[in-house]
């Protein structure tokens, strides 16, 4: 047999957050009714979701999960954030829905994905069918204590969903290893931590760490390896509410 093709039916608190919220990223709804039951089913291209109103539901709670397998997550990441930016203003990090960044995962054969957590609180996790390549820029991949809890403190929060304890891991690495580190892992470290941050609703702490990004120094080379990294961080950047007399730094 081939040919076959698999579609998620994941729980939800309501089909119109649901419509409402995939419509911004552009699918359209191909059906949907309210009685005996509410059910929803969207589809943008070759990828079909389907949804189903439980009432009392509970997105916080949610175990919904489905891995989509795409050409180009980088592509499908970049249309999703300027969908948001047009609908909210922004690219939506904290609370629910959200979407992470593109990050490699050690538990997913290097494949950088990203995931959407949609109103029903559903990680639909985004991945290429290859492993990522190793960008030939001269500067070698740091492998040092700080890379290696960076590694374990993605799969903890992207993976897992566990911000609070990927944050409480990685600042351990921070304060241990931050010394010592390779440029490249520290700021990629940053840069994440900054993330993780503003998911727990911290943008004293995400603003901080992202300056501290910016005086970091980096040659020609860092700088390539790591423009998926500062491409990244200039999007927290842009997520951070406004300083001043009626923003995050009013006193």
């Amino acid at each position: 047999m081939a040919n076959e093709v698999t579609i998620p039916l994941l729980p939800c608190r309501s089909i119109d957050e649901i419509t409402e919220f995939y419509g911004t990223l552009g699918f359209t709804t191909t059906y949907r009714q309210t009685r005996p039951n509410p059910y929803v089913c969207v589809q943008r291209e070759d990828l079909q979701l389907h949804f189903a109103g439980i009432e009392g539901f509970d997105p916080e709670q949610s175990y919904g999960s489905c891995v989509v397998i795409v050409p180009d997550t980088g592509a499908l990441h970049r249309a999703f954030a300027e969908a948001m930016r047009a609908a909210y203003g922004k690219v939506l990090i904290s609370g629910i829905p959200r979407m992470t960044s593109p990050r490699q995962r050690k538990n997913t054969g290097k494949r950088s994905g990203f995931s959407v957590v949609d109103p029903g609180g559903n990680w639909i996790r985004f991945f290429p069918a290859t492993e990522d390549e190793e960008t030939p820029t001269g500067t070698p991949h740091p492998k040092g204590r700080l890379a290696k809890a960076l590694e374990y403190s993605i799969v903890l929060g992207d993976s897992k969903g566990d911000t609070p304890e990927a944050a409480r891991f990685l600042d351990t690495a921070l304060t241990r290893d931050r010394e010592a580190a390779h440029p490249v892992e520290l700021v990629e470290a940053l840069v994440y931590r900054a993330e993780l941050a503003l998911r727990l609703e911290d943008p004293p702490l995400a603003r901080a760490l992202l300056t501290e990004v910016d005086g970091v120094p980096l040659g020609a080379a860092e700088r390539a390896r790591l423009a998926n990294t500062l491409a990244v961080a200039g999007e927290l950047e842009g997520s951070l509410p406004p300083t001043g007399p009626t923003g995050e730094g009013a006193v």
